[in-house]
């Protein structure tokens, strides 16, 4: 057994997502940047971001896969090295080819991240004994509020996109190198739960949480992608300024991250998920409502607010609800990851010529009142624990 605590793991698994934070939030800062030195149009954007969706589903298939052979703690610090790759690949000017290409390969690394980073959080939280995965994700948007607030200073200095995206390529594959023998070595057996009778026992699971997931994540893509190209395309704010609203929808991200993890427990899960919904469609709803940088802003950190809580309160209870199985149930409710981050980057885009982000934020709003009736259902989670194989 390793002398590595419980706690310094859930310290390096907080650097991992950290890691995911800083490389994506200056992935979707750095866009606008892209779009000008690539001599790309938004409808290009959205058929990159589409590929990087479609890879990253296939890295979440296979990080559960790896961790089913070797652990997830290999999946994970595989997958950073990848993000790291990617990362670096975007730094400088590259045929559109290549340039879509190198996208592909950081979505694959994404994905296996994103899954692998889930299963490591929901180990470390039932070895440490309390609840911390809302802290966990707190790491991610810390960290993406500081690749937002670099990326503005990069470009109000001239030093360019390209520096906060290094940055966040080396960090990646920093604490890949460091988790590769420190991140948690265990995983969950495979059990008959998830797979007898077609896995019938776990579907409630899946498609409660999932469906959480998905819309926190289209409300989180939408914005994370869309909303610095909408200030400084649809309001005209100025280029340092424009990914200031990302950085107020992480800092709201941030906050409710930071103290999910003791209202959860007494208010409830379900009162929380549907306050967390209400307030991703009003926030969105806003942002459609009134048409200025100031509201903009506004309207992003409140819909942060709901994200915030949803992510990590769905995963927790995917993972609590199939103890037994929830590396592989994780990894299929990360996949309704992919089908809300198609629509929130790929669906506005492909939008944004025909009718304007503006009226294309509408989106999130429709799907936050689809998600609600589902919500309901999260006080009936559980599944039997059987004798695992």
């Amino acid at each position: 057994m390793s002398d590595v605590s419980a706690g310094t793991r859930a310290r390096l698994i907080g650097a991992g997502y950290a890691a995911q934070g800083l490389g994506y939030a200056a992935v979707v800062t750095a866009l606008p940047a892209f779009k000008e030195r690539q001599g790309i149009d938004d409808t290009f954007v959205s058929v990159i971001l589409l590929m990087v969706v479609v890879a990253a589903a296939g890295g979440s298939v296979l990080a559960d896969r790896v961790a089913a052979r070797w652990g997830s703690r290999y999946a994970l610090a595989s997958g950073l090295f990848l993000v790291g790759a990617g990362l670096a690949g975007t730094t400088f000017w590259s045929p559109n080819a290549v340039f879509a290409t190198i996208f592909l390969a950081y979505g694959v690394g994404l994905g296996a991240v994103d899954a692998s980073l889930s299963m490591q959080g929901v180990l470390v939280q039932a070895r440490l004994g309390r609840s911390v995965m809302s802290r966990l994700f707190a790491a991610y948007t810390a960290a993406a509020i500081a690749a937002a607030l670099l990326m503005s200073g990069a470009l109000e200095t001239g030093a360019g996109a390209a520096v906060a995206v290094a940055v966040a390529a080396v960090f990646a594959v920093l604490v890949g190198l460091v988790g590769w023998r420190s991140f948690v070595p265990g995983r969950t057996e495979r059990s008959h739960v998830a797979h007898d009778g077609g896995g019938r026992a776990v579907r409630p699971i899946v498609l409660v949480c999932g469906m959480l997931i998905f819309t926190a994540f289209l409300v989180d893509s939408a914005i994370s992608t869309w909303s610095s190209v909408y200030l400084h395309d649809s309001l005209s704010a100025a280029a340092s300024v424009a990914p200031l609203g990302y950085a107020a929808y992480q800092g709201a991200v941030l906050v409710s991250r930071l103290v999910a993890d003791h209202v959860v427990p007494r208010a409830g899960r379900l009162p929380v998920a549907i306050g967390s919904l209400l307030a991703c469609g009003i926030g969105c709803a806003l942002v459609v409502t009134l048409p200025v940088v100031g509201a903009a802003m506004a309207g992003f950190a409140i819909a942060g607010i709901g994200v915030g809580v949803l992510v990590p309160l769905a995963f927790s209870a995917a993972g609590e609800a199939a103890l037994g199985s929830s590396d592989e149930v994780i990894a299929k409710v990360n996949l309704f990851n992919y089908g809300g981050a198609l629509l929130g980057a790929v669906l506005l885009g492909a939008l944004s010529e025909p009718v304007g982000l503006r009226w294309a934020f509408l989106i999130p709003v429709v799907a936050v009142i689809v998600t609600v009736p589902l919500a309901r259902r999260l006080r009936h989670l559980t599944v039997p624990q059987p004798a695992v194989s």
